[in-house]
């Protein structure tokens, strides 16, 4: 039976505490592509800050979750719960593939695969450091997808805290210790 976009599709675990995350995306894959990659989009699932598609390019991603149910247009001013990350990228094919680096982890990486109106995306997290990073992690990409379907449908996401919350919990009797 095929698994529908609206049930939750939980990460698997892999070798070395790296996340794996699948979904159908309702989108072609330049549209995913542009909601990856350009920083006004981006802000509105996940982070804000530009970057630059070139191997070795620095950039920052700033977080600001409490913002992220709002409207596109009240997302990315100064908030309470902001934080940020410098990264740098690691491998990028055009419409493709994204690659970079993330904190004290082996990076993300994010693949894309299309079918006309629909993308297959997976979310690769590397190497996360211990298991409340890996929960934390987990419950947290999972979230910004659910978001990211959201804004790809044009519905309001759910607030980002009570979202993530909830599969925390959900992940912590997923994943055993």
């Amino acid at each position: 039976m095929k698994q529908s976009i609206a049930e939750p599709i939980y990460a698997a675990v892999g070798e070395r505490n790296t996340l794996i995350f699948k979904r159908s995306l309702p989108a072609s894959v330049k549209t995913v592509w542009s909601w990856l990659t350009e920083s006004n989009l981006r802000r509105q699932w996940l982070a804000d800050g530009e970057m630059h598609l070139e191997t070795g390019a620095p950039f920052e991603l700033v977080w600001r979750n409490d913002q992220l149910s709002e409207p596109a247009d009240q997302i990315g001013g100064a908030s309470e719960s902001e934080h940020s990350m410098a990264s740098e990228i690691v491998e990028v094919e055009r419409d493709r593939l994204l690659s970079f680096t993330w904190s004290d982890t082996d990076g993300v990486t994010f693949r894309l695969e299309g079918n006309g109106q629909e993308t297959g995306i997976s979310v690769v997290h590397k190497a996360l450091p211990d298991r409340e990073t890996l929960l934390n992690i987990a419950a947290g990409w999972h979230t910004h997808l659910d978001i990211l379907v959201a804004r790809l449908r044009g519905e309001k996401p759910a607030p980002f805290r009570d979202a993530w919350r909830q599969l925390k919990s959900e992940y912590e009797q997923r994943i055993p210790d």
